[in-house]
């Protein structure tokens, strides 16, 4: 019977394969990842992403939680498929999913992207194999700002020159193994040959060896590497959407383990050895890093026991000057874990985990009114118990840890797919004000766990397969002082979408979103700081229609206002985008007008960018905003692109500040790379 579903369907696997198995990023992130309000760098977030993308989960051997951590399936659909293979055995082709209740052609869409049937054992040695696999490849990246900004004028402070230099190479393949290398020269930074100062040409190296499934070893990890275990209140590393659009799958971390890390972001990984057992239902997961970091040294004992210390660990990776220059690899972290989990069945798992950092010199902050409760010290430690249940179409979930300081925090919650058509979930949280993880990524209001309390609900309702409502209500407090808030506060978010997919060429959504957060007040007549609740509506209409194989277009206004006391201001962006494919060349241009009162009602729009690299400009003030991407396949395995981008803006006669202010009302971007498959 299973052969003859499969001839059924050769039609579809003609049809699904002849569609662009490319995810579409700007889509990905519209629904799935945190709203952008804040000068956030995404790359991270996507290079964990895409790390899916080139090494694809092969569905006959992928766990419950490796499906999971896609937040493309609900827990209906989870279900369902796992009873499918339960009951029917292994899948003989990817589209043998249109036979399992709950999975229609836009699911196979998401999925495929992500996902591979893998069809036969490999029993070639390691070495013939990484040495024949086909996902094999380097790039090259070069950008710069065309116009001279003041840091590299003569009386600037740049050592180097305006150019960034990205390189990367990577042969890997699904669950077998990942050997890669990657290094850059940010702007600004000079090319320096200093190996008494660890500096060998350019700023920054990364490089990997990770294997996996080899006899008792899961993993095992040689070089950068991230860890990602329950809900991330002590490792949190990895692809974690927040709140966003995808108001239900997302709210759930997932045990990924260990994995590889390349991204050019110099901080949030480990560095050293890892490795993870596996025996019957019982693995165990340890490490070792040893990572120098940037750091202030500051030798002041007005306000401080120790007679030298840090005030501040930067993680920005910017060595572009000579204060910048003296503050690299002025601290050294060390770090020691280990991972304890153990699998009932596929739908009970248990763990529990430990965290050790060491660090050669003591961290202080400058003490201030709202991080009186930060850390202090030269080490800290955490440790957490995790818990994943499943039952019919319901999944519950939780952590707790503690750190040295005896702040806990604690995250849970719940999934479930009510029917077919309605999803729901709810995450309770509660971060005390002195709780200290380093590598956590919790769900939260947040960038850091700690200092917050929490309950979120969302909701999903899919009528047909044409209109999707999304809802999520979350109310949040600060039961200590934060930035910019001089008292306990607390606050509130909605969002609510429709999408409405009005056939197959032409889908569009609407959204709006609130938020209202208590912020410092300054009263003119008294000259005393007050709280007050600011309140902050953002309204999204975005149209996608293709025309035809070779011509797709994107309309989309998205508007902002903000009140504070008597204060209304606002601002708004309306955008038209154009693209083209046309047998070996891709070309994506924008045309957007924007029109801001200040800074709060600034404009976030993702762009679409060369491979592996992600733009979310502000679009603030008053102006014109366009860019060209263009892709050419020059051979089979030689793929160039090229983007320039500008701003013209008609409020200002510079751009930028500070070293990077450009004299004049524009700002243009040029980005070249290529990339050869080996």
């Amino acid at each position: 019977m299973r052969f003859i579903f499969t001839m059924l369907f050769i039609y579809c696997y003609t049809f699904i394969y002849s569609q662009d198995r490319q995810i579409d990023l700007e889509q990905f992130a519209e629904r799935l990842f945190q709203i952008q309000d804040a000068d956030i760098n995404y790359e991270d977030i996507y290079e964990s992403l895409l790390l899916y993308q080139t090494n694809p989960i092969d569905l006959n051997n992928a766990t419950r939680e490796e499906i999971s951590a896609l937040y493309v399936l609900t827990p209906f659909q989870i279900n369902n498929f796992f009873q499918h293979i339960e009951e029917n055995g292994k899948l003989l082709s990817i589209n043998e999913l249109q036979t399992i209740d709950g999975f229609n052609l836009n699911t196979i869409f998401d999925l495929i992207p992500f996902v591979m049937v893998n069809e036969r054992l490999d029993s070639r040695s390691l070495a013939q194999r990484i040495r024949e696999e086909t996902n094999n490849y380097f790039l090259l990246r070069y950008s710069r700002v065309v116009e001279k900004q003041d840091g590299y004028r003569n009386d600037g402070n740049f050592n180097g020159g305006p150019s960034t230099i990205y390189g990367r190479y990577r042969v890997s393949r699904s669950r077998d193994f990942s050997l890669g290398f990657t290094f850059e020269k940010d702007a600004g930074e000079a090319y320096l040959w200093n190996p008494k100062n660890k500096q060998y040409g350019l700023d920054y190296y990364s490089g990997h060896i990770f294997l996996e499934k080899k006899g008792i070893f899961q993993t095992i990890a040689i070089g950068d590497f991230q860890l990602q275990y329950g809900q991330g209140l002590v490792f949190g590393a990895g692809f974690g959407a927040g709140k966003g659009s995808e108001t239900v799958n997302s709210t759930k971390r997932n045990s990924t383990g260990i994995r590889p890390y390349a991204s050019v972001l110099e901080s949030g990984f480990f560095r050293g050895v890892g490795t993870t057992l596996k025996r019957n239902n019982l693995s165990f997961s340890t490490f070792y890093s040893r990572l120098n970091q940037d750091a202030n040294l500051i030798n002041d004992t007005t306000y401080s026991d120790f007679e030298e210390f840090v005030n501040s660990v930067q993680a920005t990776g910017f060595h572009r000057t000579d204060s910048e220059l003296n503050s690299r690899n002025q601290i050294n972290e060390q770090n020691i874990g280990a991972i304890v989990e153990y699998e009932f069945n596929s739908r009970f798992k248990i763990g529990v985990a430990s965290l050790h950092t060491f660090f050669n010199n003591p961290i202080q902050r400058k003490p201030n009114n709202y991080n009186q409760f930060e850390f202090k010290g030269d080490q800290n430690s955490l440790y957490s118990g995790f818990f994943n249940y499943g039952w019919q179409n319901f999944i519950i979930f939780g952590e707790v840890a503690q750190s040295s300081s005896g702040g806990i925090g604690a995250v849970g919650g719940w999934m479930a797919s009510l029917t077919p058509k309605i999803d729901m979930s709810m995450v309770l949280r509660n971060y005390a004000k002195d709780f200290h993880s380093f590598y956590g990524n919790a769900f939260g209001e947040n960038s850091r766990v700690i200092n917050e309390k929490g309950v979120y609900w969302g909701l999903k309702i899919r009528p047909s397969r044409k209109y999707e409502f999304a809802l999520y209500y979350d109310r949040f407090s600060f039961p200590w002082l934060r930035f910019g808030a001089e008292a306990p506060s607390s606050g509130y978010e909605y969002l609510g979408r429709f999408t409405y997919k009005i056939s197959r060429s032409i889908s569009m959504y609407a959204q709006m979103r609130s938020e209202s957060r208590a912020v410092n007040f300054s009263d003119d007549e008294s000259n005393l700081n007050t709280l007050k609740e600011g309140v902050k509506n953002n309204y999204i209409l975005n149209v996608d229609y293709k025309l035809n194989e070779i011509l797709s277009m994107k309309t989309r206004i998205q508007s902002s206002s903000y009140r504070l006391d008597e204060n209304l201001t606002s601002g708004y962006a309306l955008i038209q985008d154009l693209n083209l494919r046309f047998k070996k060349f891709k070309i994506s241009t924008r045309a957007a007008i924007f029109d801001t009162d200040d800074f709060v009602n600034r404009q976030y729009v993702y762009e679409k960018d060369v491979l592996y690299a992600f733009s979310f400009p502000a679009y603030n003030g008053r102006g014109l905003r366009n860019y060209f991407l263009f892709q050419y396949q020059v051979f089979r395995n030689l793929t160039t692109w090229l983007r320039i981008s500008r701003f013209n803006f008609a409020d200002r006669n510079s751009v930028g500040s500070g070293q990077n202010e450009i004299d004049g009302s524009r700002r243009t971007d040029v980005k070249f790379m290529i990339r050869l498959k080996l």
